[in-house]
């Protein structure tokens, strides 16, 4: 039913694995061959692309939908219905920032200072659009020049300042380059074709296979907890979970205590559990999640 196109790159990895864990395993006959497949009903084709080419190919309608970034759907102006964000990156699951960098010596320390630059400021970017409109909004005279990688090598004798994207700014702080501004924080989206968004059974199938991404994507943050607790430590107990509503309480046959159940943040769990057991749990368990739906 659905044409989709996923990125290639330094997201290609981690959309894969997203997928294989939502039960959406993406088949291919070789890493590098770009035809692939799902055995899911509701997929059709698949095809795996750089993500500067998938917004201008959804918006065209050669794919119903993809998996790009805000940063590539912003840069090329493309007409696309965003279905919703998914929060996984590269590397982490916090969204990229597209930012404005000079050389750790530079004076400039705010976008405001660049409009007092003497003559034509020399930028370098692979978002030569996006830096473009950026730029012309601070009424700063630049020369935007497209690069085709190794961006932040360009400073100083190339370019006055880059414009490249950070998940956490260490390549950049690595190579002698300060952040000044981030122009955009762009997150991985899944997005549509405007004519097949408009379609009841195709924009169906869209909001199916983005629940089980969702469901997916929260399940990795967090794990299910069991317990067992006496009648007497079940408040006690109680006080310490938080719960996406309230923890699951049944009464243990034959009236002897109470078996608890609930979800919480993964992040937490090595502190809660020796907290619960302090607090009278026992036969205390930690169980991974494979998706959490609401």
């Amino acid at each position: 039913m659905l044409r989709l196109v996923l990125p290639k790159g330094s997201l290609e990895r981690a959309t894969l694995e997203l997928f294989a864990a939502a039960d959406l395993a993406v088949s291919r006959s070789s890493d590098v061959d770009y035809r692939a497949s799902i055995a899911d009903p509701r997929v059709d084709e698949v095809r795996i692309l750089r993500p500067q080419e998938i917004p201008v190919y959804v918006a065209d309608g050669l794919f119903d939908i993809g998996i790009t970034g805000r940063d590539w759907i912003e840069e090329r102006g493309a007409d696309v219905v965003s279905l919703g964000q998914l929060e996984y990156s590269k590397a982490t699951s916090n969204p990229i920032r597209v930012v404005l960098a000079v050389a750790e010596a530079s004076p400039y320390r705010t976008l405001a200072d660049l409009a007092e630059h003497r003559g034509t400021l020399r930028v370098s970017t692979e978002y030569p659009e996006l830096t473009r409109r950026s730029l012309v909004a601070q009424g700063i005279d630049a020369d935007v020049a497209l690069s085709y990688g190794a961006t932040e090598a360009k400073v100083p004798d190339i370019a006055d300042c880059v414009v490249e994207i950070t998940e956490t700014g260490r390549a950049l702080h690595a190579a002698g380059l300060r952040v000044i501004e981030t122009l955009l924080v762009s997150h991985t989206e899944l997005i549509a074709n405007p004519s097949a968004a408009a379609d009841p059974e195709k924009r169906h199938a869209m909001g199916q296979l983005l629940t089980l991404l969702l469901g997916t994507l929260e399940a990795r943050e967090k794990v299910l907890v069991k317990l067992n607790v006496a009648r007497d430590g079940l408040a006690s107990v109680i006080e310490l979970l938080p719960a996406l509503r309230s923890p699951t309480v049944s009464e243990l046959s034959g009236g002897g205590g109470y078996a608890v159940e609930t979800v919480v943040p993964k992040s937490d769990i090595n502190t809660l559990i020796p907290a619960l057991k302090d607090r009278g749990a026992s036969d205390i368990l930690e169980l991974a999640l494979s998706k959490i739906v609401h």
